[in-house]
């Protein structure tokens, strides 16, 4: 199988529990629930999507053959001696994720982080489970380490998923035009319910990619 990746490079998780901890980003091509395309956004069930996933264009994108290839690519991005740590985001990264590039990725020793919109089941072997639950999307993933719901979503009940298997929920404001009404809710609804955390985008705050 080849992997069709947007971008891949070095970064800093700017959101979610792992906030500041420095990770490879391969954001791969292709979406479930968005085309990617603006004249499809409004039709989409997540129409509030802030990211660029169509084509290979990307800085470190490109069509990767096999497993192999890819893992090298992102090895190659790693700095540190330390294990490397990398985060598979899209678009949806569980439309390319399969058990061929985990066990490559394990084989070289990397920690796998994933963001989902929880619509697809996930491969064994996974290290870090964040699912961002989309309004209109049906959620099969259920459990994981952390449900990061971006906010506000109208008609969107938090409560269902605060009876789901995650260790950490997230609130996330919603970027866009509202940002700062959003973010003033978001707070607003933390304080006053404190099973959920704060989550900025502090990669954008900070001009980081």
């Amino acid at each position: 199988m080849s992997y069709k990746v947007k971008e891949a490079y070095l970064t800093i998780q700017g959101e979610g529990y792992q906030t500041g901890r420095v990770a490879v980003f391969c954001r791969f091509s292709g979406c479930n629930l968005w085309s990617g395309l603006e004249k499809d956004r409004e039709t989409a069930i997540c129409d509030f999507c802030d990211t660029d996933f169509v084509g290979i264009n990307g800085p470190g994108g490109g069509v990767f053959v096999d497993a192999k290839s890819l893992t090298i690519h992102l090895l190659s991005l790693w700095k540190s001696t330390k294990k490397p740590f990398v985060i598979f985001t899209g678009g949806e990264p569980l439309l390319q994720i399969d058990d061929t590039l985990i066990k490559e990725l394990k084989r070289n020793k990397i920690e796998i982080a994933i963001e989902t919109n929880g619509t697809i089941p996930r491969p064994r072997g996974i290290d870090w489970v964040c699912v961002s639950p989309k309004l209109g999307a049906e959620i099969v993933l259920t459990s994981g380490e952390e449900c990061k719901v971006v906010y506000p979503q109208k008609d969107l009940d938090l409560n269902q998923f605060l009876e789901m298997d995650f260790k950490y929920f997230s609130l996330q404001p919603m970027d866009g035009d509202n940002l700062d009404r959003n973010i003033a809710e978001t707070l607003e609804y933390c304080r006053n319910n404190p099973k959920w955390n704060l989550s900025l985008q502090i990669h954008k705050f900070i001009n980081i990619p």
